[in-house]
């Protein structure tokens, strides 16, 4: 993927929603059931403002409840292994549902599911503080980690869509809202449950306001894509094609190499939100910093979010930046065997660094094809796939929790985890794309 264009095309309205730049006929099953936009500078405004509040939505579902972990656990009467499989949900879902966003964006449109998304995200977290039991809380969870799964896997197609033009620049955007969203749940979820009475439930359940404020943009995005569609004729009227062209992607060893690289990315990230709190906090830190320190670890990806895509975007190999984001990782862990309170700040930060592999990897999905269907398919499979891989991750980190007593052996396996993250990853930078390989 060539870098981004320079003063030319950088207009304020995205390529794909100029008149002009429109194609008369799209072949990708996506983009007919996703015209391109003719409400102009507002919408493309509005589109930008509806990417945002969905990044910043995307995981205080998690770290909200990995700063309440401890609370939570007793509050329903979870064991070590019960709570590893709580925070296993997440890549489950993730990959179980993100399977069906490429099929449901192609019928319904891009914006009309990740809409529909960011409704399951705002049901879901305000069901779940009211469970009564473990089951019930796991099933309000998966909810709105189902409105999450959808959107994670069309948020690069959209930024493909409508900004062809400036995929770094809107990738580092989301990217970093994302991190800020993340981050801001793991900072202030036990000060305010503090403040609000000091109810686990209510530190929970406020989060789902964050949720409804995504939903508006969104619903008057989908709209718009539907009166678009309602005047439009041909495969522009949002009629789903069926069988449009597109590469295989399971043949190709760079959408593997991503896939791995995503999903062991993915296991070190939910193995921090779910834990690193108390790791902290059996080393002696109060529960209010432990959720501090995640925050640290988390507000990293703020500024790096944005950085790391707009840099990657100009180089022809991110293998590079894949290794130093790997060593950071590794430092990070040796930290916490070693000194885990005299340099638990030290050891937040490179966590954080190491955590940015993130923005990175959707970074590579942009880049590693070259078509609206090559990203739709590449996404879908490199997420799917990768959090899979994740699944494991955190339930064998609790299991060794609980019968080891301490933290030794986690995070020894959670350090030994980023040598074949750092191998999957400079794989997956090289300079190709799917459409080559399949």
């Amino acid at each position: 993927m060539p870098d981004e264009p320079h003063a030319p095309t950088r207009s304020t309205v995205p390529t794909a929603m100029r008149p002009e730049a429109a194609p008369p006929a799209p072949s990708s099953a996506l983009a007919a059931a996703d015209p391109a936009p003719a409400g102009g500078v507002w919408l493309a405004r509005l589109l930008v403002v509806g990417l945002v509040l969905a990044a910043l939505n995307l995981r205080p579902a998690i770290t909200s409840l990995g700063a309440l972990l401890e609370e939570v656990r007793t509050g329903l009467g979870m064991s070590g292994s019960v709570a590893g499989v709580l925070t296993s949900v997440p890549p489950l879902c993730f990959a179980v549902f993100g399977l069906a966003a490429p099929r449901l964006a192609r019928r319904f449109g891009a914006a009309a599911v990740v809409c529909a998304g960011m409704v399951a995200i705002a049901a879901g977290m305000l069901v779940r503080p009211f469970a009564g039991g473990t089951a019930g809380f796991l099933a309000a969870s998966a909810l709105a980690l189902v409105g999450i799964a959808l959107s994670n896997v069309l948020m690069p197609v959209i930024v493909k869509r409508y900004f062809p033009d400036r995929v770094g620049t809107m990738t580092g955007l989301y990217s970093m809202a994302l991190a800020v969203g993340t981050s801001l749940a793991a900072a202030v979820t036990v000060p305010l449950t503090q403040a609000l009475g000091g109810s686990w439930r209510t530190g929970l359940g406020v989060w789902a306001v964050l949720a409804v404020l995504a939903v508006l943009p969104w619903t008057a995005i989908a709209r718009a894509r539907r009166a678009t569609a309602g005047t439009a004729t041909g495969p522009a009227a949002g009629a789903p094609v069926e069988g449009a062209a597109g590469p295989r992607v399971a043949r190709s060893r760079t959408a593997w190499a991503l896939a791995c690289f995503f999903g062991l990315q993915a296991t070190g990230a939910y193995i921090t939100m779910g834990w690193l709190p108390q790791i902290f906090r059996d080393a002696g830190v109060p529960a209010g910093t432990a959720g501090v320190l995640l925050a640290v670890t988390m507000v990293m990806g703020v500024p790096l979010a944005f950085v790391i895509p707009r840099v990657a975007g100009r180089m022809r190999h991110q293998g590079p930046i894949v290794v130093v984001l790997g060593l950071s990782g590794l430092a990070g862990y040796a930290g916490l065997l070693t000194a885990p309170v005299s340099g638990a700040w030290l050891w937040a930060v490179l966590l954080g660094v190491s955590n940015c592999a993130f923005p990175l990897a959707l970074t590579m999905i942009g880049m590693r094809a070259r078509s609206g269907t090559g990203v739709v398919r590449l996404s879908a499979f490199a997420q799917c796939v990768g959090y899979l891989i994740s699944v494991p991750g955190p339930i064998l980190v609790g299991a060794l929790y609980q019968h080891s007593g301490g933290w030794t052996a986690p995070l020894t396996l959670m350090a030994a985890l980023i040598v074949p993250q750092m191998a999957a990853g400079v794989l997956a930078g090289r300079d190709r794309t799917i459409e080559d390989e399949a």
